[in-house]
């Protein structure tokens, strides 16, 4: 499991810190760890919806936090939880783009197995670094 919950950074809020080798692997375990906040069990969500995300931003940290709020955002209006099927980050210029296909399935009271609801991430000691080992992230969400 590439993130951890951090205890003690937020009352009434969940933390966690997410990394991977690459910035794709931290942003999709960044987004297993919100929805996993979520969802008891991420293998629960099954593949009956797919789409295609894409974004834009010139600072990495905020595309991560714009496409984990573009996650919350599909599950507000929507009712998808979706997880990631696969990402794609590339920098042209000083521009970063992410293409995200997703998959998931609408919210439902029984299935899969529902936990807390995201309202929102926050900037709250929101921060990406590159790191020896790779890219790591530490996120606060609103709940």
């Amino acid at each position: 499991m590439p993130y951890r919950y951090l205890e003690d950074i937020a009352i009434a809020d969940v933390a966690f810190e997410a990394w991977g080798a690459t910035r794709e692997e931290l942003f999709s375990a960044a987004a297993d760890a919100l929805m996993n906040v979520m969802v008891e069990d991420l293998t629960a969500i099954r593949r009956v919806a797919e789409l295609t995300v894409s974004l834009e931003d010139s600072d990495l940290e905020f595309l991560l936090f714009n496409f984990l709020n573009e996650l919350v955002f599909y599950k507000d209006s929507r009712r998808l939880l979706l997880r990631v099927s696969s990402l794609a980050i590339t920098l042209q210029g000083d521009l970063f783009s992410l293409q995200a296909s997703l998959y998931g399935e609408e919210a439902d009271r029984l299935r899969p197995s529902l936990n807390a609801d995201v309202k929102a991430v926050t900037m709250h000691r929101f921060k990406v670094e590159q790191t020896e080992k790779g890219w790591r992230a530490s996120v606060v969400l609103d709940i």
